[in-house]
């Protein structure tokens, strides 16, 4: 249970670095450039790497010691949040940004490098980590461990994170990249004294064989393959509407930084309690039903984020929706956890989230193109809001279609 608890609290700082990354990625993007496509290229360069990256790292993580792997993408972070940090030092205030085209090309060149560093590590380390996480509990346990989990990354990723990040870069430009270098360096600290489970030599390291097992394993198991397709779906319609946020929040709300940081915060508190309750409710409705209803109930949640007509409303509407997204989480995962032998483990993560989180990029890059090409046509605020509308329309979709499939039940 201690190496549990530490294990936790080094989520709980890693998370708090990406939380305040959350704000201070785009939110610096948007001070070099008004273009969405260019705003959006910054995060998409966190998730390109979740496609480009993550067959290498399932193989790698199947090979190696798994927490050495963890502190030493730790390190990486530290050192990419670093670099940009110490330019925004140097450069100094920020020049008015242009109507078009990209204020500080230097910097915002620096931005995608670093984010792009930052995409690759977090590729090796979430990989490892959720792979670790089966070997510290029970089986029986791992809702319940999932959810202590998730609820600690949240209070950094999305409660603590977001709002500190909001009055750092609001006080600083290099405040919020200096602090997610600490907070690195400190989630790398606390696993110093773990150790990970041996790792079988292998007399033929062929990758491609390796590679093979771990397809062949997901193509055997068909609602596995549903849930990483259905996942994969949603993320491109999540990171539609998270892209669209960001200037819907400024220019149609009328917010800055903190208030943008404080919602963020908000919808928090929702995925905690999910994290937290997650297990009870597939306890008592059992795991395809709350499947079946964690996914539908996207669509409602999409569409609210384009009615919400201030702060308080749009705050709340984040409350539901991480909610039920932790719940979602809490059912899919587990599964995943207990079905695939540890052997396995890092190739078939690997391969899962390639196809569920390799759709994030598609997502940033359809609502950037959305915006701009709506604003052609119709209204500024209106356009703003198309990504929404469009999630929404998505969501119902996904979770119709869906439906059937993850009613046949979570059963190894």
């Amino acid at each position: 249970m201690r190496a549990f608890n530490r294990f936790v609290a080094s989520a709980g700082l890693s998370n708090l670095a990406d939380g305040i990354s959350t704000v201070a990625w785009a939110w610096l993007a948007s001070l070099l450039t008004r273009d969405a496509l260019l705003i959006a290229l910054v995060p998409v360069m966190l998730r390109v790497p979740y496609f480009l990256c993550s067959l290498p790292a399932g193989v790698i993580i199947d090979r190696v010691a798994r927490l050495p792997l963890i502190r030493a993408m730790d390190a990486t972070r530290a050192l990419a949040y670093l670099a940009l940090a110490v330019a925004l030092w140097f450069i100094g205030p920020l020049s008015l940004v242009p109507a078009t085209g990209v204020a500080h090309p230097f910097l915002y060149t620096l931005l995608l490098l670093s984010a792009a560093v930052v995409g690759v590590a977090e590729v090796f380390r979430d990989n490892a980590a959720q792979s670790v996480l089966p070997s510290l509990v029970p089986s029986a346990t791992l809702e319940r461990a999932n959810g202590r989990l998730w609820s600690v990354e949240l209070v950094g990723n999305a409660l603590l994170g977001p709002a500190l990040g909001a009055f750092l870069i609001a006080s600083m430009l290099a405040a919020p990249f200096a602090a997610n270098a600490v907070a690195c360096l400190a989630a790398l600290w606390l696993l110093r004294p773990l150790s990970s489970p041996l790792v079988a030599k292998k007399a033929e390291r062929d990758w491609r064989a390796e590679l093979r097992e771990g397809f062949s394993f997901l193509g055997q198991h068909r609602l596995l393959r549903q849930l990483a397709w259905i996942t994969g779906f949603w993320n491109l319609l999540y990171e539609m509407a998270a892209i669209a946020l960001i200037l819907h929040v400024q220019e149609n709300l009328d917010l800055g930084a903190r208030a943008y940081g404080l919602i963020l915060a908000a919808g928090a508190l929702g995925g905690i309690a999910g994290g937290w309750s997650g297990a009870w409710i597939i306890e008592r409705f059992g795991p395809s039903r709350t499947a079946q209803w964690m996914l539908i109930s996207s669509a409602p949640a999409f569409a609210a984020m384009a009615l919400a007509p201030g702060a308080v409303s749009l705050a709340i509407v984040m409350i539901v929706f991480s909610f039920t997204g932790l719940v979602w989480n809490t059912v899919s995962v587990s599964y995943r956890q207990r079905l695939i032998p540890d052997a396995l483990l890092g190739r078939v993560n690997s391969i899962y989230r390639m196809m569920a989180w390799g759709m994030m990029p598609v997502g940033m890059i359809l609502s950037g193109v959305m915006v701009e090409t709506l604003g052609g046509v119709a209204p500024r605020e209106v356009a703003l809001t198309a990504p929404f509308w469009a999630a929404a329309i998505g969501a119902l979709i996904l979770g119709l279609a869906g439906r059937r499939g993850l009613g046949r039940g979570f059963t190894a």
